[in-house]
């Protein structure tokens, strides 16, 4: 993913750790030549998780201040293979599409399947009628960064009117 977003001159911006595996993405991207912001808590700094050596370190009192921070910079969001940290991120940033805070892309790089069960529960969650089958398409999916990048740049968001009458529930 690091060097796909280098050969198209795209930047990353993402939770500002040294560690794990965005913590290697932005290694990449540095290493290209690429432009990184990290927005990361006092608390996890103090933990010397901070990257110290991307483009710009924004360093915020709480994990809500760094969503806002991340969402606020970045132009489309992708969830790579991650713990409860990158689900939690993920689905927050989803629902924000679906009450129309932004508009922006949001694609999950579905590495060996890792988010096939992540997909199958959004799809039931339309099948059980939780989930407004417009609102599904907010969720770009894909195995290649290549193509992936691809959707996300033709990405046309949803109109949704209303995503559930109160009969409906």
């Amino acid at each position: 993913m690091g060097k796909t977003l280098l050969q198209r001159r795209i930047g990353l911006v993402y939770g500002g750790g040294c560690v794990g595996l965005m913590g290697a993405i932005a290694d990449a991207v540095l290493e290209g030549g690429g432009e990184v912001i990290g927005s990361i808590p006092h608390a996890m700094v103090a933990r010397e998780v901070a990257h110290h050596g991307i483009t710009e370190l924004r360093i915020v009192h709480s994990m809500h201040e760094r969503k806002a921070m991340m969402a606020e910079l970045s132009d489309a969001f992708i969830a790579l293979p991650g713990g409860y940290g990158t689900f939690e991120e993920f689905c927050e940033i989803v629902t924000w599409a679906q009450l129309g805070l932004h508009r922006k892309p949001c694609g999950v790089l579905n590495v060996e399947g890792y988010y096939d069960s992540l997909l199958a529960l959004f799809d039931r969650g339309v099948t059980e009628g939780f989930i407004h089958p417009a609102n599904r398409r907010l969720v770009l999916q894909e195995t290649d960064p290549e193509r992936l990048l691809n959707l996300l740049a033709s990405y046309t968001p949803p109109q949704v009117e209303k995503w559930i009458d109160r009969d409906e529930s």
